[in-house]
């Protein structure tokens, strides 16, 4: 099993990788390999919204996105990690979510299997954010999950933690780090159990 975690932080070492990093100890403890593709180190061309994809369900742009798919292929699990900005996500992770529009065409338009397969995927959402309050994430979540569900995998939840300005501050949050650990544990299990009741 693979899990694999995509980091959409502008930064490296950031509260949400420190997260994203337990999360995958998690579900390495079920067994699972696990990986991580950083968005701020890759090539990923803004979508121009040419429409190629309409027709053949590819992008006309030959970049690093092309590799994240490969990745995301052989995942059976994914977990995208991003901290708010501006109530969304940064815009390295939302450049990578946007090229997602040819896979979004060869599901709604061309009507095929969007990753190439019928393996049943699993998603989570991390994130962290500066502010407080009740709906603080839902409009990053309701990125997330539009992302996942063009791309037919199951969306299973969150971990997410409000309040974080400090640099590196959850280092120190023992209950944060249990709860993302426990988190990527869970996911990796459920994700086993799926794929055995095939």
């Amino acid at each position: 099993m693979k899990v694999l975690g995509i980091s959409g932080s502008p930064r490296h070492g950031s509260n949400t990788e420190i997260l994203l990093e337990q999360v995958l100890k998690g579900a390495e403890s079920q067994g699972a390999t696990t990986g991580i593709l950083r968005a701020c180190n890759l090539n990923i061309m803004p979508c121009s919204h040419c429409d190629d994809c309409l027709h053949s369900g590819r992008c006309s742009f030959l970049d690093d996105m092309q590799d994240v798919f490969t990745e995301i292929e052989q995942a059976d699990c994914i977990v995208l990690a991003a901290p708010l900005q501006f109530m969304g996500v940064p815009a390295q992770m939302k450049v990578l979510i946007d090229r997602a529009q040819p896979k979004w065409c060869t599901k709604y338009i061309l009507k095929q299997r969007p990753l190439g397969d019928e393996h049943k995927r699993h998603g989570l959402f991390v994130s962290v954010g500066g502010r407080t309050g009740e709906h603080l994430f839902e409009a990053a979540e309701t990125t997330v999950k539009a992302f996942f569900v063009s791309l037919d995998i199951k969306y299973v939840g969150k971990v997410v933690f409000a309040g974080i300005e400090r640099r590196a501050q959850m280092q120190d949050n023992k209950l944060a780090l249990q709860e993302a650990f426990d988190a990527g544990h869970k996911l990796a299990r459920s994700s086993l159990a799926a794929s055995l009741a095939i």
